[in-house]
């Protein structure tokens, strides 16, 4: 198939790196990504694919005052005339929101005199910019970049708006909303006062009961503190998830399991032996089993795509036969499907999902695992316009949504992270106030959303080994951060 070539000149002034240009790709009208290679060249961001259809360039965008943000341009066909950077991608943010807002409206939403006047003032910015072209690129970019300000300040308006209106009228039915909050806990066992301390944020536990954790030495089980974990919990009344089961990634699998790799057949028995073993211990006494997790995107034993679809399944079966009362979920990772641009795999996450929705398993809903502002293996900076369109598309496949979620508080080195992905500049860049702003921001939206089941921090503390650097909600030296009490107001304020 020949390659395609779409061209988008840009200002030197927009601040565009290699480093976002790498992350850049052209989607479809369903936002999946196409394999793409892109570059910067001559003054223009040059998108390669095998793909001769039209579709929606996205790439991080440096947004003044918000930092790299993801944004997309509107469909655009391919032509040999580069296109403007700039003027495309605010094009692209103004129709997103104008689209969002007459959706919201026609459900009901009220919209302020004050939304108006902005929406007409990022317009306005836009329309100047596109005029302006011909006589004077680098004000047109200038303009455009305004517009684009503008647009996410509008969206960020109109996302609080819908979000006040959306709870208002949850609250009207439900003086404290059903959804439950929860933190990720670590293999540890801490003192009853630091777990009394975490309910004044938490409503739901999730307890690690991973492979590594458990089964370290093949076939010795170690469930002590997992024992007295859901002992103590479960004497005061706090909901509690299990799992991930069988973490789809090498760092969480058990280290003697990689001289199986190779035989397939083998690795399914092994994961099913002990998932019997956890649900048989535990069933009656949890309420929700993540049976599997990052399945569309783990490097666990160099498992292809089928393969991790099948691993899955026989968890998925192995947990629902012996359990059929407690609802069992699978997570996905990277909800958005990033990681497409680089790879071949036949399956989105959504189509991956809905593979299993259709496969018969009676599965319990599906776990979006989402690790805002990490790379290489995290999810973009996005605003709160992309995320309700994510979890609405994703609520199409009619499952209860279980969100997990992974935002950082510093950009410095960790050196207690076991992945390599380091956080992106957020903003001013992360800090633990900068953390906190992003709870106080998004968990709203969240929560407006009655599909969304559970709401998960997944990582707890900075202090032992730990996936993402600085994603916890204790410093490392196991002080809360301010994320944690704006996690504690939102439960007041919402939850039971």
């Amino acid at each position: 198939m020949a390659v395609t070539l779409m061209r988008m000149a840009f200002d030197a002034a927009s601040g565009i790196t290699q480093q976002a240009v790498d992350r850049a790709y052209v989607s479809g009208l369903d936002q999946i990504p196409w394999p793409c290679r892109t570059r910067v060249r001559d003054g223009e961001v040059q998108v390669e694919r095998q793909v001769g259809d039209s579709g929606k360039f996205q790439m991080p965008f440096p947004v003044a005052g918000h930092g790299e943000v993801m944004l997309s341009t509107g469909t655009l066909m391919i032509r040999e005339r580069p296109y403007r950077l700039e003027i495309e991608l605010a094009r692209g943010k103004l129709n997103q929101i104008r689209n969002q807002v007459a959706e919201w409206q026609a459900m009901g939403l009220v919209v302020t005199p004050e939304i108006d006047a902005a929406l007409r003032r990022a317009i306005e910015l836009f329309s100047r910019s596109v005029t302006t072209q011909h006589e004077d690129l680098v004000r047109a970019s200038a303009l455009a970049r305004d517009s684009i300000v503008a647009s996410i300040e509008v969206g960020d308006t109109v996302s609080d708006c819908y979000a006040e209106q959306a709870l208002a009228l949850r609250h009207r039915q439900l003086v404290r909303l059903p959804t439950l909050l929860g933190l990720q806990l670590d293999a540890r066992m801490l003192p009853p006062t630091a777990l009394a301390y975490l309910l004044t944020a938490f409503n739901m536990v999730s307890l690690p009961l991973t492979w590594r954790n458990v089964e370290a030495v093949e076939g010795e089980y170690q469930w002590q503190v997992f024992d007295k974990q859901l002992e103590w919990f479960q004497a005061h009344g706090v909901q509690i998830a299990v799992g991930p089961l069988v973490p789809m990634s090498n760092l969480s699998l058990p280290d003697w399991l990689c001289l199986w790799e190779g035989d397939f057949e083998g690795l399914l028995k092994f994961a099913a032996d002990f998932v019997s073993a956890a649900v048989t211990r535990y069933r009656g006494r949890v309420g929700l089993w993540q049976c599997a997790s990052r399945v569309n995107v783990g490097d666990a034993l160099s498992l292809q795509e089928e393969q991790k679809l099948q691993l899955a399944v026989r968890v998925l079966e192995t947990t629902r036969k012996l359990d059929p009362d407690t609802p069992a979920i699978i997570c996905f990772d990277q909800p958005w499907g990033e990681y497409l641009r680089k790879t071949e795999f036949a399956l989105s996450p959504l189509h991956f999902a809905d593979a299993l929705v259709r496969s018969g398993l009676q599965l319990g809903g599906i776990g979006l695992e989402i690790n805002l502002g990490y790379q290489p293996g995290g999810t973009p900076v996005r605003d709160r316009l992309d995320f309700s369109r994510m979890l609405d598309l994703w609520s199409y496949l009619g499952l209860p949504l279980h969100l997990m979620i992974t935002v950082p508080s510093s950009n410095d080195p960790d050196p207690r992270a076991r992945t390599i992905a380091q956080p992106q500049s957020g903003g001013n860049g992360w800090t633990p106030e900068a953390q906190a702003a992003w709870v106080q921001r998004f968990f709203p939206l969240f929560l407006s959303k009655s599909y969304v089941q559970t709401i998960t921090w997944n990582q707890f503390c900075d202090s032992d080994v730990h996936d993402f650097a600085h994603g916890g909600l204790f410093d490392a030296s196991n002080a809360g951060k301010p994320a944690f009490n704006a996690l504690a107001q939102t439960r007041k304020k919402h939850l039971h």
